[in-house]
């Protein structure tokens, strides 16, 4: 591995070493960062040229490590001419400084391009002894031989990449880089070509194997044999896609080969999507579905009816289990909510007709295997971007586990009141008494004071009746315990509770509460209030208004 930058290392430090020192002792004057530049770049040169000198002193075992160093540091060495190229152009036009720089570059430009080619042929040399001494090598051995033969085929395309950049230094130069671009174009299209071709025969070899796996799933063979295909497959799209970008760079049609990638690889990034891309790929999917029709209509067309007849017959079937779920759990005796009762009913027909559509797919020949993987990882995706109404299906399960209400409670929730008509697990649907429809998302619900006012069978009325301060309050009392024991609708257990409350700045203030089953809360409120003051007015005790005592004081004019 000696020879690993030798030409690259020979043209480039003797030409460069010589050219920048030239310049540097001709020109003392121009702008900081261009001087520094060349000062760091003459000292990279000396260093490569030291290391390049004494690789044939090292000891064997070393070698490689010292001649992959080598390599390393020559493309940065490439990096540091190519920002210094950048950094030449952006010199005012007039600066003498400018045109020694640049006629330098120039003359060494020439000579990098050369040497950049001969290093691209001699990394393919190496490449082809690589690649037959794999076939005489097993264990460990082999792959070792094989992390070599990835390392050089990774340096070929690197070599690639720094070509188009060197190419477009000497753009920036405004220097013709025509020749390098003819030179390069009939090398880098037949090493696509052979890594599209390698992609598109490891995928064919793949799928013989893993139909062999499939009939033979305990042979080691077999596996191994997957295993080295699949390597072999990633290694070869990711190469394809790393050497995409020096097509584009270079201006050439690199639209099939993003479409091979699109197909092989299985997933969409930014860099390879375009729209002959995408078009190419689905022209070949139409092609390929146009062709396998003509060749399997009769049993497409069977296939189908026994599809629709599937999914007709499920249907049926997710209907009637449907109505025998909703029979069984109305005549059930367990204390079930209707809430409970509807996730059953619609659980049990979903899960019916989810196995038909899986039976009706698999009747067609679709595999349900990579389906259910899918819809793995759709459900995440979908998961995450439904993040509230999965917090919303959270609570509905909660709800629907300690039951705080059920349909036509009265509810009051988060400012809002009235009856229950509806609920699912995500929201709750509550009619007001003035007949207005609020829908309430479970999460709003469960994460606030939740006030059942008809979970229990029986309620107490709270009512506060007032009486004048000259009134005869034995009587008052003995009034509302006539009315409140009179109502039919009033429970005698528990006792209704009737006390002389307080004594208010205008009047006297008697609370009455009496019990009453839940249904008769507001006939028992509206009844006894109108009753108690037809019998106040009766009696001649007054319900006193608001008063407050003003008191004048005058005083006489001095």
């Amino acid at each position: 591995m000696k020879v690993y930058l030798k030409i690259l290392g020979g043209l480039l430090l003797a030409v460069s070493f010589t050219s920048f020192a030239q310049v540097e002792n001709s020109e003392t004057e121009g702008p900081e960062n261009v001087q520094a530049m060349v000062k760091k770049l003459n000292s990279a040169i000396l260093e490569l040229r030291f290391i390049s000198e004494r690789i044939d002193d090292v000891e064997q075992t070393d070698r490689e490590a010292l001649v992959f160093r080598r390599d390393i540091r020559s493309f940065r060495l490439l990096s540091d001419f190519d920002i210094l190229a950048g950094q030449v152009a952006l010199l005012p036009e007039q600066s003498p400084y400018r045109e020694t720089i640049k006629t330098q570059l120039t003359e060494l430009s020439e000579r990098v391009g050369d040497a950049i080619f001969s290093r691209i042929s001699e990394i393919e040399k190496r490449i082809a002894e690589a690649s037959a001494e794999l076939e005489s090598l097993s264990g460990g051995a082999l792959v070792a031989s094989r992390a070599y033969f990835q390392g050089l085929e990774d340096i070929r395309i690197k070599y690639y990449e720094a070509l188009l950049r060197h190419i477009k230094s000497r753009q920036v130069l405004g220097l013709s880089a025509d020749d390098l671009r003819n030179r390069v174009i009939p090398k880098i299209t037949i090493y696509v070509e052979v890594l599209a071709g390698r992609i598109e025969y490891t995928a064919a070899a793949q799928m013989k194997v893993h139909a062999r796996a499939k009939q033979a799933p305990a042979d080691t063979d077999i596996k191994a044999a997957m295993l080295d295909l699949d390597s072999r497959h990633r290694m070869n799209l990711y190469r394809l896609e790393t050497i995409i970008p020096v097509l584009d760079g270079l201006g050439l049609d690199s639209a099939r080969y993003k479409a091979i990638l699109l197909q092989q690889a299985g997933s969409i990034s930014v860099k390879l999507f375009s729209s002959q891309a995408l078009f190419s790929v689905l022209g070949e999917a139409w092609v390929a579905i146009k062709n396998t029709f003509k060749a399997n209509a009769p049993n497409l067309f069977f296939q189908f009816l026994i599809f629709i007849a599937v999914l007709f017959f499920f249907r049926i079937l997710s209907r009637m289990t449907r109505r025998i779920v909703r029979a069984a759990s109305d005549r059930s005796s367990l204390a079930m909510s209707h809430l409970l009762k509807n996730m059953l009913v619609s659980m049990s027909g979903g899960t019916v007709m989810a196995i038909g559509v899986l039976m009706a797919l698999s009747q067609i020949g679709i595999s349900l295997a990579p389906m259910l993987a899918g819809l793995g990882v759709a459900g995440f995706i979908i998961g995450f971007a439904m993040q509230d109404s999965l917090s919303n299906f959270a609570a509905g399960a909660m709800i629907l586990i300690y039951r705080p209400y059920d349909v036509n409670d009265f509810i009051e929730v988060t400012g809002a009141s009235g009856l229950v008509k509806k609920m699912n697990l995500v929201s709750t649907t509550i009619t007001t008494f003035d007949n207005q429809t609020l829908v309430v998302p479970n999460s709003k619900i469960w994460g606030d004071v939740i006030k059942n006012v008809t979970a229990q069978n029986e309620r107490r009325v709270d009512l506060e009746f007032s009486i004048g301060y000259d009134d005869d309050i034995e009587l008052a009392e003995r009034i509302f315990k006539e009315i409140v024991s009179a109502h039919e609708k009033v429970l005698k257990d528990p006792e209704p509770n009737i006390r002389l409350h307080k004594l208010d700045d205008s009047a006297v203030i008697f609370i009455v509460r009496p019990w009453a089953r839940t249904e008769d809360y507001w006939s028992v409120y509206w009844d006894i209030t109108r009753a108690v003051k037809l019998r106040l007015d009766q009696e001649g005790i007054t319900i006193p208004y608001p008063q407050r005592d003003v008191h004048l004081y005058t005083t006489p004019e001095s």
